[in-house]
């Protein structure tokens, strides 16, 4: 074929599903999405596009609004060499025919077709119609069952109808397929036509390289929020006159409390920001209900993910991490009634995580001020907890299907949360992987994290391919 990349038609009846298709195999969560059937009039073309080179183009096309009539045509002038160019040529003027001429345009341009039927209808003779015709056109050609329930009463009958007419036919729910489901529909298209086949690979093999490079990208921006967490500290400096009485002493207490925890969930939130645009998410959303809708320092979050506690006794981590409030004062013989302000302190003001306070908080005297600093996080879990949850936000972007949007929110297919006490990847990792990832967090912690980075980051690279490479559990919905 004369293209130097492969071209690929997504046709179907209106409201099939065509345009989902095309956002997910693209990762264009921008492509126009309409649960209104006919809403797409004319081809639009929509490139892959990686290091500055279009790798494939899949372009969406107008539904068939004539197929009797094109097929009855077709049937005319079976002589014709290419049916689809000579039809387009001939009926490129006629108003009648706008819609499908618009349609057959880049078959007759010589693209290669994807057929999308939804699964879950049953088959009607319109249907077999435009099998039929598309069959007639000779160009390489796959079909997607993109079924949109869990309705597969007709999936047999489709699967008949199909056979007989496309070289390859394909399950495929464009609202939910996951990377490695994408790459299998992929590699898929190498079937339909042999000379198709060298094409096709050199576009997975960019996929690929593509892909393995913005999950080292999440990896560097993980390893970034793992490292400015727990560095992050917050100071604030009092006159005296201010803590004579406890009403001040107690606000400046929860100000400086609030920025801290405040700054830990500002840090998560950049982080998953650079998550999304790794992984070209523009539409997002999230259930308040799930681990990831959660605020960050909550007790759901902290019970659901992490190290159990016999873990992280066994992970042994260093002596210097703290097992509680730690309070360094230094008055210069001025108290200005400590013991009631500190045992105020170490009652809950400085958060909790598995029953460990966050954070250090240390009070520094001089004269006529003194200076309250919250940070660096000394809580042994936090990080684990941390960790286990940007890494279920990144599960989460690696595999929701751009398509999604045009998903029904209450489509029987759609997954719901589950109720599982334990959701992060930390528990399941080797006792090996726990303690480095225990002995990196201990060093950042004191602005040595170079001493164990390279570890932290191969695991951290091992679960993110795990989670891309293999079928997605139910984590990947939260």
């Amino acid at each position: 074929m004369a293209a130097k990349i492969p071209r690929l038609a997504i046709m179907g009846h209106p409201n099939a599903g065509k345009s989902s298709v095309v956002a997910t195999l693209t990762e264009n969560d921008q492509v126009a999405i309409d649960k209104r059937a006919g809403t797409t009039t004319e081809s639009d073309v929509y490139p892959v596009v990686i290091d500055g080179r279009t790798v494939i183009e899949f372009i969406d096309t107008p539904g068939f609004q004539n197929p009797n009539a094109i097929l009855e045509w077709f049937q005319a002038n079976e002589d014709k060499r290419d049916l689809a160019r000579a039809f387009v040529a001939a009926h490129r003027a006629d108003p009648l025919f706008s819609h499908d001429c618009a349609l057959l345009e880049p078959v007759a341009e010589g693209a290669g077709i994807i057929l999308v039927v939804d699964g879950s209808k049953r088959i009607k003779e319109k249907d077999r119609v435009e099998i039929e015709l598309l069959r007639l056109t000779a160009r390489p050609r796959m079909a997607i069952l993109n079924n949109l329930t869990r309705q597969d009463r007709y999936m047999s009958q489709w699967q008949d109808a199909l056979s007989k007419a496309f070289n390859s036919v394909r399950e495929f729910n464009a609202h939910r397929a996951t990377y490695a489901e994408r790459i299998k529909l992929l590699n898929a298209l190498k079937s339909i036509d042999q000379r198709w086949e060298h094409l096709v690979e050199n576009a997975i093999n960019a996929f690929a390289m593509d892909w393995d490079r913005r999950t080292d990208q999440a990896a560097a921006t993980i390893l970034d929020l793992l490292k400015e967490s727990l560095t992050y500290k917050v100071s604030k400096t009092v006159k005296d006159s201010k803590l004579i009485f406890k009403s001040g002493r107690d606000r400046v207490k929860a100000e400086i409390m609030a920025e801290f925890e405040d700054g830990l969930r500002q840090l998560e939130i950049a982080a998953q920001e650079q998550i999304r645009a790794h992984f070209r998410h523009n539409v997002w959303n999230v259930s308040s209900n799930s681990v990831l809708g959660q605020d960050l320092l909550s007790d759901e979050v902290g019970q659901a993910l992490g190290l159990s506690r016999r873990q992280l006794a066994l992970v042994g981590m260093a002596a210097g991490a703290a097992s509680g409030v730690t309070l360094d004062l230094a008055t210069a013989g001025h108290s200005l009634g400590a013991g009631a302000f500190f045992g105020a302190a170490a009652g809950g003001v400085l958060g909790m995580v598995g029953g460990k306070a966050l954070a250090k908080f240390d009070i520094e005297r001089a004269p006529g001020t003194h200076r309250f600093t919250i940070g660096p996080v000394s809580n042994p879990r936090f990080p684990f907890v941390l960790l286990d949850r940007v890494m279920l936000y990144s599960a989460r972007a690696m595999n929701w299907a751009h398509g999604r949007q045009a998903a029904e929110e209450d489509a029987p297919d759609k997954v719901p949360d589950k109720d599982i006490r334990r959701q992060g990847f930390s528990e399941e990792l080797s006792a090996q992987q726990q303690r480095e990832l225990a002995r990196f967090f201990n060093s950042a912690r004191r602005g040595k994290e170079s001493e164990h980075e390279d570890a932290c980051r191969e695991i951290v690279k091992g679960i993110l391919r795990g989670v891309s490479l293999s079928e997605i559990d139910s984590r990947s919905d939260l």
